[in-house]
Order: C-alpha cells, then structure tokens, then sequence
C-alpha cells in the first residue's frame, strides 16, 4: 500500500527526531575520543570537537603506564562476568518455578517479590547484613545483595510462561527429567531472553560504582568506574600518576588522560552491545501482546 502524503511527513519528522537524539548520544563520545588523541594546547585552546587536532597516543601510553587502569579493567572484567553468570543461573531458579500453575505458592510469592520492588531494606541495614556476612572488602559484597533483580526475573517468567505446555510434555514422554529439559530444551529457546535480561546484568555491573565504593576498601579491588571516577574528580592528576619522567607529561593535558580513562571504560560496552542488539530486540518484546 502506497503510503499517503501525511504519512510521509510523519515518517520524515519521526527519522529527524530519532536522528537528532542518536547524534546527541554520540556527539559526546567522539568528542570524548577526539581529546583523548590531541595534544595539550589543543585542549587547553578549545579547538578540539569532533576531530583529534595535533594527534597523539600519548595519553593512553600515560595511562597505562602511570595508573593502575589495567588492574582495575581487569576487575571489571571479573566483577561483570562472574556476577552475570550468578545472576543468570539465579534469576533463572526463581523464574522458572514461578512459571509453573502448578506451583501452589506462586501467588503468594510473586507478589512478595513484587513488594520489594516498592520498599526495600535501605542503605545501613544492608550494609550491616553484608558486614555480619563477613563480605566487606570483596567482590561478594556485590554479587550477594543483587543476585536476583525482581524485574529482570519477571521478564525471565513472562519468558517461561509464553512456551507451550506441549513441549514439556514431549519431552517427558522421552524421558527428560526436570534439568535435562531446562539446560537442553528451555535454554536454547530462550537465548534472546538471555541475552536481554544478560545485558541488563552486565551493564549494571560494568557501571557499578556507589556499591564498590561502599562495600570495598583496598584500592587494588577497584573498578573502572570507581577509578575513572577517582580520575576526573583529581585537582593534581598529572602528579598523582606513577612511574612517570618529566618529559612523558610534555604536550599532555590531563584533561586527556581523564578522557582517555573514559573512553577505556566505554569502548567494551560498545563493541559488546551491537553484537547482542539482535538478541536484544528480540528479548525486548517479551510479554508483549501480538495481534
């Protein structure tokens, strides 16, 4: 069908407005990227925008060599992919019955989970639950609190309660038990949910920076955020950086090292996010009614 004239206009105001709001996210970032790679009067001046002026890695060889930004990259790497598996396996054993009609407490349960989402426990509380555990100084002190997300978990049940009844049914009829139709039949049905519902984990504990600031003492354990962030906040970055001579600093703002950090901190989420967008928009729809 030919669409009408309205129509195009509507189409036309519609790809302007989502244009413009893409380019407002990614203006930033390559303006970010573009300070990293130009040099210290460039910076200083004001002339650097979209395009790196008086090119130079400097600031990332700075980085790297003066800070301590490959451990915690590293720590970042450990707290995301631990936590997103525990989170997964989690969230999924308390989806998965909860799915199920048969279940008599399904009710009752699901809406206790639901409350939590309204009130919860509050800072102190859960800090001295987390200190009488023992968990303070390490990384389960940020695994443990948020093993399961109510919301990620419902999107999972939602998920679990779409498939047909007649698929577990085949499957017992050959003798598949409760796990083996989980991990070899529920699972490989399920990838979109679990890319979605992954991603939503993943970038919550790439991001994490209050909990690890709390929760976590020694420096060594830091992440990218808490160190980034430690990064922009410093008045004498340049001298506070190790291992460096004199000269190393030369044609070198902080203001580039800093943004350096950032876009150190940002480029794993971008590259990882295209490759799960088709999985992503897919595990979006989830629950949604279709026509």
């Amino acid at each position: 069908m030919k669409p009408t004239l309205g129509e195009k206009w509507f189409y036309a105001v519609n790809y302007a407005l989502l244009t413009l709001a893409a380019l407002t996210c990614l203006l930033p970032l390559v303006n970010l990227a573009a300070v990293s790679l130009s040099g210290s009067q460039a910076v200083a001046s004001g002339r650097v925008t979209l395009w790196p002026q008086d090119l130079t890695v400097k600031s990332y060889r700075i980085l790297m060599e003066g800070s301590s930004i490959g451990k915690a990259f590293l720590n970042s790497i450990e707290l995301t992919v631990v936590g997103v598996a525990l989170c997964l396996l989690f969230t999924l054993l308390a989806a998965y019955p909860l799915s199920k009609r048969a279940f008599y407490a399904r009710k009752p349960l699901t809406l206790a989970l639901i409350f939590t989402m309204l009130f919860t426990g509050g800072l102190i509380p859960t800090y001295l639950v987390v200190k009488s555990f023992g968990l303070i100084n390490t990384y389960g002190a940020i695994w443990l609190p948020g093993l399961v997300s109510v919301y990620n978990m419902m999107i999972m049940k939602s998920h679990f309660e779409s498939m047909p009844e007649e698929l577990e049914e085949a499957a017992r009829i050959d003798g598949a038990g409760e796990w083996t139709f989980i991990w070899r039949i529920l699972l490989p049905l399920s990838l979109p949910m679990l890319a979605t519902v992954g991603l939503f984990y993943g970038v919550n504990y790439w991001n994490a920076f209050m909990n690890v600031l709390i929760y976590i003492n020694d420096t060594d354990k830091y992440n990218l955020a808490v160190l980034v962030q430690n990064m922009i906040r410093s008045q004498s970055l340049m001298q506070s950086l190790n291992n460096l001579q004199p000269e190393d600093t030369v044609n070198i703002a902080a203001e580039g090292v800093k943004a350096a950090g950032i876009v150190v901190m940002i480029v794993p989420v971008v590259i990882v996010y295209p490759v799960l967008q088709k999985y992503f928009v897919k595990g979006a729809m989830i629950g949604a009614v279709k026509g």
